[in-house]
């Protein structure tokens, strides 16, 4: 199969995605593409019912050693083929995937969850009145000011790790999340992976010099600490690797679910109305703002460890493979209308958490705390607009994650609009 050149990091690609995707969707559903300035061809799968296959193939492996060169460039591991994330349930395959499942999922419960909520809501409350205030100077950048310590401050104290430190942890995160593709931007993701490394290691020290009268006051981290001791069902990379994988994925992926819905009903405002009167579709709302702008555009990589079909494409042994969740989930075969954003579709079978063994463990907490933040921003701020022309607004380059770098808005709580 002849490849095609696409560059995946292009201003078009990053700022809207979509004409391309769909363009790639009418010709096939499997494409071998080049990318300028990417380390070696790579398989992407656009439409939904092929990246749910690829989703769920066993045959795909997300071990860096089988594609060491686009681990590379996605800042999964650093020139030396280590993990700047840390061995972790995204980058391993069964039976170690299995294992460190079965030891995180039971914080994920949905008793669990239902007991953070009293907890989401006060911190949704408090950085609501932070916005209110904020507005006294223009519009607010929503994004800064809510959506982003909202989830950072839940999995931190989840987890904990003192949410003081979010303002490290969002240097550290945004460079090991930025696109490894210039020399520039390899080194930062190095530095941060080394950096929130050394953090951790810091937090899991105090934890054990505490010993278990700590244990109510580091959460997670209190659970999972003794784990890679004696018990030794978790060595010290992979308690590492699976501190970062939560403090990423528990809050980037909510931060742009909460953003992103926001923009996706500020520009929609026939389907704003709609949620507005019938309150009772916020769940469903939820789930079209996961379909419409995935949080998560890309899977990360996979390797193939045997030769596959998939609709009639042959990838060879050893091949690159992207699920392109952005594209699936806009797949006019699957979904009537795509580009359209309708809050009371139904049957959306969205693929924004995944789909087979590597299924999103904290789906369900992204769900609560999405409804939270929605329902009471639109509540406490009942004239929410936009602070900037839409065509202004700015997305931030990644290869997997999809979030706007800033959403700035007026609360409508003030007169001054400067």
């Amino acid at each position: 199969m002849t490849a095609i050149s696409l560059d995946l990091w292009s201003p078009e690609m990053i700022n809207n995605p979509h004409p391309q995707y769909a363009r790639l969707r009418r010709d096939a559903t499997v494409h071998r593409v080049r990318p300028p300035g990417g380390p070696e061809d790579v398989f992407l799968v656009t439409g939904h019912a092929q990246v749910k296959a690829a989703l769920g193939d066993a045959r795909l492996s997300k071990a860096p050693r089988n594609f060491p060169q686009w681990a590379h460039a996605a800042g999964i591991v650093n020139e030396n083929g280590e993990a700047g994330t840390g061995a972790n349930m995204l980058t391993s395959d069964p039976p170690d995937h299995t294992r460190l499942r079965s030891i995180v999922s039971k914080e994920f419960t949905r008793r669990r969850i239902d007991a953070l909520k009293p907890r989401i809501q006060a911190l949704t409350d408090s950085l609501l009145d932070d916005m209110a205030a904020a507005e006294e100077s223009g519009p607010v950048d929503m994004i800064e000011i809510f959506a982003y310590p909202l989830p950072l401050t839940v999995i931190c104290e989840l987890i904990g790790v003192p949410s003081s430190d979010r303002g490290d942890f969002r240097r550290w995160i945004t460079a090991l999340m930025t696109p490894a593709i210039s020399a520039a931007t390899r080194d930062d993701a190095e530095s941060g992976g080394l950096a929130i490394r050394a953090y951790l290691a810091e937090q899991i020290a105090a934890v054990r010099s505490a010993g278990p009268s700590g244990k109510e006051q580091r959460g997670l981290l209190s659970q999972l600490v003794p784990a890679a001791g004696d018990e030794g069902q978790l060595t010290e990379t992979e308690l590492i690797g699976t501190m970062i994988q939560l403090l990423v994925a528990g809050h980037e992926t909510t931060t742009n679910l909460i953003a992103n819905g926001t923009l996706a009903l500020l520009t929609n405002p026939d389907q704003l109305a709609a949620l507005r009167k019938s309150p009772e579709l916020l769940p469903s709302a939820i789930e079209e703002m996961l379909r419409f702008t995935s949080p998560v555009d890309r899977s990360t990589p996979r390797a193939a460890t045997e030769e596959i079909v998939l609709d009639g494409v042959v990838i060879p042994a050893g091949s690159v493979v992207m699920a392109v969740i952005g594209s699936a989930n806009r797949d006019e075969v699957q979904f009537a209308d795509g580009d359209e954003f309708d809050i009371s579709r139904s049957g959306n079978s969205h693929l924004s958490f995944g789909h087979g063994i590597h299924f999103c463990v904290g789906a369900g907490l992204a769900r609560v705390e999405g409804e939270i933040a929605i329902r009471s921003l639109f509540d406490r701020f009942p004239d929410l607009t936009l602070g900037c022309p839409e065509n202004e607004l700015r997305w931030r380059p990644g290869l997997v994650l999809r979030g706007l770098t800033a959403l700035p808005v007026h609360t409508g709580t003030t007169t001054d609009r400067s």
